[in-house]
């Protein structure tokens, strides 16, 4: 018999399980260096661009002096702080920032303080919001990996209701924040009705409603700073502006075979081709930066140059734009503003890492807020699926936040299940990131519920899921009973029983998910009813029974439950599978 070979792992990062639970070594990332340009991060693959050895620190408002000793800086005599990156400056930890702190876990307010002064973190919280519900939050690589989700009334579907009622559905399913994009309807009341009820930051493509109701042609410095200053006074926590599209960019996208696919990219390429003029969110970026420190509006300076398809990706004009972007944020960081950097929608898989490692180069590492990217065009209909899988590389290789996208993403305005659809798919790809790259804790409710799928504790292994309605339902589709198998091998070829049934393996025995026997499972609630008829693979009477069944009406007894534990012959257990009725898949 042959000696078992010996593999060389590469160097470890950190392990993501709280307690290292399991015979997992640890992440294959970076060693953690919170406090450094490479807080969680991945390995970089050869010829990568190395990063920027710049900060926040390096872009100071004039007058401010950094004490070498405590690190932290002064300000003028008589200087008031507004914004989250000014008091941490100073070395002020804001309730925010311990806020921040105490919900991702793995940090303390004194390093969530660091980070944001570094420019590497950002806390989107509009002084007017902070009035409202909102629960601080904070976007950057030494925190876990955030999502967003857009909604918004467009011209010819939804309104101010039914944004809100998409608002609470993606808070519901994870949205970290929510971008209103609305470009129909009233946009203020919507707006306003948006940031009123959101428990978490909201940002707006101010430009859509500066030219509502006039041609882009006519857009002013005057209309530019007042909607700015309105929104902001709205309680606007994060705005989008595409200032890093440049005249002498233009050129690079004539030969692209989608052109710009930004609203707010084409919006202003059109301004600067009918004046002949420069970008006037370019030309005027210091008085924008002023309006957006009063309230302390985060930056999210946009793509307006990014790839709408895998042909276009990594082009010159993209890459010239990110290139414009890194100017604007060291100019933001000089006026006291928070910044992070919108990223491409359209990207091969192979060219990821390259894109997040270049922005964290060129923007000396403020956080990186992706759309996607699509790492295939032909799939319309599957698009958060296409996505989710870039938005998973995107975060490993570096960017802080991802952009969700939905299933009605080039197709339609995404409505209420969209929205969870896209959801769901980011926080798969959010929650891979974060553990592939070894944050603190990260793993740990998937090694509890690992347990107990090993116990074969179904009540734990739905309660302990991200979507217990929908693991619920699934599984009593086929075997409403939670047992010691599911339907998909039976008793007798169920793997994970037969590992539990194994004394010297620990698979399955952990007290804490011990179960006594097996269960009748309950009734099907109102949303588990409307998951199966929405599959459409039971019949209507079939789901009815599932949904209003009793002990009585099923003909459960004591005996029939019996049969199905670990105690039960195999020919008992036999007999109830042969006893689950064989259902007739509804024709569409």
């Amino acid at each position: 018999m042959s000696s078992p070979s010996r593999f060389e792992l590469p160097a470890l990062g950190a392990n993501p399980s709280t307690e290292a639970q399991g015979t997992n070594p640890g992440s294959f990332a970076r060693r953690p260096a919170v406090g450094g340009a490479l807080a969680f991060s991945s390995p970089d693959t050869p010829g990568m661009p190395a990063h920027s050895n710049r900060t926040a620190w390096d872009f100071l408002p004039e007058g401010w002096v950094r004490d070498a000793e405590t690190g932290h800086a002064s300000a003028p005599e008589g200087f008031e702080p507004v914004t989250q990156l000014e008091s941490a400056r100073l070395g002020i930890v804001t309730p925010e920032m311990t806020r921040v702190a105490e919900r991702e876990g793995h940090l303390t307010p004194e390093q969530v303080r660091d980070e944001v002064a570094a420019g590497r973190m950002v806390i989107p919280a509009n002084r007017v919001h902070l009035g409202y519900q909102l629960d601080p939050m904070a976007i950057g690589r030494a925190s876990k990996t955030k999502i967003n989700a857009n909604m918004g009334a467009s011209p010819i579907s939804s309104d101010t209701d039914e944004e809100v009622e998409k608002l609470e559905w993606a808070l519901r399913w994870g949205a970290d924040t929510i971008m209103d994009l609305s470009t129909g309807g009233d946009l203020d009341k919507t707006r306003d009705a948006i940031v009123r009820h959101s428990t978490a930051p909201v940002g707006t493509v101010p430009i859509y409603s500066m030219i509502i109701g006039r041609q882009i042609e006519d857009l002013t410095l005057e209309m530019i700073l007042d909607q700015l200053e309105h929104q902001a006074q709205q309680g606007v926590d994060y705005f989008t502006i595409h200032a890093g599209v440049l005249r002498e960019h233009l050129p690079h996208v004539n030969k692209r075979l989608i052109g710009i696919v930004s609203r707010g990219g084409s919006l202003l390429a059109k301004w600067m081709i009918h004046h002949r003029k420069q970008n006037p969110m370019y030309e005027h970026w210091d008085a924008i930066c002023e309006v957006a420190r009063r309230s302390d509006v985060t930056f999210s300076i946009g793509d307006g140059l990014r790839p709408g398809g895998l042909a276009d990706a990594s082009d010159r004009a993209q890459l010239a734009e990110l290139q414009t972007l890194g100017e604007l944020t060291e100019k933001a960081w000089r006026h006291g503003c928070q910044v992070m950097i919108e990223g491409p929608g359209h990207v091969p898989f192979d060219q990821i890492e390259f894109n997040m490692k270049l922005e964290r180069q060129l923007c000396h590492g403020a956080p990186f807020y992706v759309l996607g990217p699509l790492v295939t065009d032909i799939f319309p209909g599957y698009d958060h699926i296409t996505s989710s899988i870039g938005a998973t590389a995107a975060a490993y290789h570096g960017a802080s936040m991802l952009c969700y996208v939905t299933p009605k993403e080039h197709l339609g305005l995404p409505k209420k299940d969209d929205v969870k659809q896209g959801c769901i798919a980011y926080k798969i790809a959010a929650h891979a990131a974060d553990v592939a790259l070894g944050i603190p804790g990260a793993r740990d409710r998937d090694d509890e519920l690992t347990k107990a799928r090993a116990a074969l504790n179904w009540e734990k292994h739905f309660e302990l899921s991200f979507d217990p309605d929908t693991a619920r339902a699934y599984h009593d589709e086929d075997l409403d009973v939670d047992t010691d198998f599911c339907a998909m091998c039976g008793h007798d070829w169920c793997s994970v029983r037969i590992s539990k049934e194994i004394t010297t393996f620990l698979s399955g025995k952990d007290e804490e998910y011990a179960w006594e026997k097996p269960k009748l499972s309950e009734a099907l609630t109102s949303e588990q009813r409307g998951i199966l008829e929405q599959r459409g693979v039971l019949s209507p009477a079939e789901i009815h029974r599932l949904a209003s069944k009793t002990r009585e009406q099923v003909g459960a007894d004591a005996g029939k439950a019996a049969c199905h534990s670990d105690g039960t012959a195999a020919d008992d257990a036999r007999r109830i599978q042969d006893e689950v009725p064989e259902v007739p898949v509804q024709e569409a």
